[in-house]
């Protein structure tokens, strides 16, 4: 389902509104305006009979279990007014119409035109067809078109639903209604709640166009369009459609939900929060498989990471949330071309998986770190974070840490594994485990350059402040040597395997979106 679909399926939905307003409409001018040269007589038969001439010279009074026969339609009652003249009548207490053999309607008082084969009831009506019942004070039935209608409130009781609303027309053959103005539908599952709906009560499939909100225990879905198979529940939604429960919400331009099966897509404009977890995702393609406690998001896919101070966001080709429910934790995934950026910490990477049970960010696959003025790289990279501040990181395999020096060249260290840690988010000291070699350009304290340091060691302390390094302890096997600034050629200078990779740093939020 794209754009094309959904754009097809509201001028679907509108295009059924526009029919079905323009075939009530008919109905209701039928109602007045129909008339019939030759029309059957009504029959009638009680227990007594009487002109009453107060009325009219062509008005008959029946009084006793009297039964009128027009067609096939016959009603029964307690009272009558029969106008012979006009093929009408006037029923009173205990009105009981056969409109077919499937529909009934009772009720207080009648007004029935034979000529337009059209009854009025009011008083307590009820209609019953072997699928539902109609509870109304006033009601309108043409037994010519099979259809009914109520203006001023009526309440409608099936199997498993029971719907109210101000307005209602009923298509009898097609055992379908149109509701409008504060339309409720209650079911033992949920409610909803709309400003236009068409409900089948064969199908019973829901059709709404307006404002609707459908509520259970486990959430709460908003739309302005869509359907809602009641029996199967199943639905679609669409423009500005809505989805939420006490933890996570979902929008999007449509949204398909199957609650049996757990499962729900949404498509354009997708936004999905965990409020939990202070995470919000969006992209234009979106899945959610609620009994596996499993999201993804595809199509322009943004991670956010709401933090007080400074949040961070993550694109990848896919973003993919999964719960568990054993542990209460949720551990994000991102994967192909996966790249964020926070103010002083910046990445990228193949693959990053974020756990919240450690709060620490994985990077697989030719990872790439950025914090302040040191690229970070490595086989794999684990970044531990506390609160909205970095902890420590750890570089695993082929670790390499670059800091550009002006334009003299840069300060490096690489090794088996460097274990990085940080104060106030600023990194301050560096272990180097296994084949630990650095360059370093040294100062003095008035920032003149003393000399180039070149040191190999099985496992060296780096102590730094800014771009600064404070001290060097080389712990085993060390050999170091310092170069005079201009007896170190270029060539020199940089370490095996040396790659500046800053035209790749994320500088922004939206250029994560800019893999290069």
């Amino acid at each position: 389902m794209g754009g094309a679909n959904h754009n097809s399926f509201f001028v679907k939905t509108i295009r059924q509104l526009f029919f079905s307003l323009i075939f009530a409409a008919f109905l209701l001018s039928s109602f007045v305006g129909f008339s019939q040269d030759e029309s059957t007589p009504i029959d009638w038969r009680a227990k007594s009979a009487s002109f009453d001439r107060q009325l009219g010279e062509d008005v008959r009074r029946l009084r006793g279990d009297v039964v009128f026969t027009h067609e096939d339609t016959r009603m029964y009652c307690d009272s009558a007014y029969l106008y012979s003249n006009d093929n009408s009548l006037r029923a009173f207490s205990n009105i009981k119409i056969l409109v077919s053999d499937t529909v009934t309607i009772y009720g207080d008082e009648l007004f029935y035109d034979g000529n337009r084969r059209w009854a009025e009831l009011t008083g307590n009506v009820l209609m019953t067809d072997p699928q539902m019942m109609l509870y109304t004070d006033y009601l309108e039935y043409d037994l010519e078109a099979n259809t009914a209608n109520y203006i001023d409130g009526g309440r409608i009781i099936d199997a498993e639903n029971e719907l109210t609303s101000v307005w209602g027309f009923y298509r009898a053959d097609e055992k379908e209604f149109f509701f409008r103005e504060n339309v409720l539908l209650v079911n033992p599952e949920y409610v909803m709640e709309s400003d236009t709906l068409m409900y089948n009560t064969g199908t019973e499939v829901a059709w709404f166009f307006g404002p609707t909100t459908i509520t259970s225990e486990e959430n709460t879905i908003f739309c302005r369009n869509g359907w809602y198979d009641t029996r199967n529940d199943i639905a679609r939604f669409s423009r500005d459609a809505f989805f939420t429960n006490r933890e996570q919400s979902m929008t999007g331009d449509s949204v398909f939900y199957d609650r049996n099966a757990g499962y729900g897509k949404a498509i354009n404009n997708v936004l999905i929060r965990d409020s939990i977890e202070n995470v919000i995702i969006t992209g234009h393609f979106a899945e959610h498989f609620e009994k596996e406690g499993l999201s993804i998001v595809t199509q322009d896919a943004l991670l956010t990471m709401i933090a007080d101070n400074d949040s961070l966001f993550m694109h990848a080709d896919t973003l993919k949330s999964v719960y568990f429910e054993e542990t209460d934790q949720r551990r994000l995934y991102a994967y192909h071309k996966a790249r964020f950026y926070r103010s002083d910490l910046q990445g990228l990477s193949d693959s990053i998986v974020y756990d919240t049970a450690d709060s620490t960010i994985y990077m697989f696959h030719n990872p790439v770190l950025w914090t302040e003025m040191y690229q970070l790289t490595a086989r794999n990279i684990e970044v531990k974070t506390t609160g909205d501040a970095v902890q420590s990181l750890q570089l695993n395999d082929a670790a390499f840490i670059i800091a550009e020096v002006d334009t003299l060249g840069f300060n490096q260290m690489k090794g088996r594994t460097m274990t990085g840690h940080f104060r106030d988010n600023a990194l301050w000291r560096i272990d180097v485990d296994g084949n630990g070699e650095t360059i370093f350009f040294l100062r003095e304290e008035d920032g003149e350059l003393v000399g180039i340091n070149k040191g190999i060691s099985s496992n060296i302390v780096i102590f730094v402040d800014g771009n600064e390094i404070t001290g060097i302890q080389f712990v085993r096997q060390p050999e170091s040597t310092l170069f005079p600034p201009d007896e170190l050629p270029a060539d020199q200078r940089l370490l095996q395997n040396f790659e500046w990779l800053e035209h790749r740093r994320p500088v922004s939020k939206e250029d994560v979106f800019n893999w290069r």
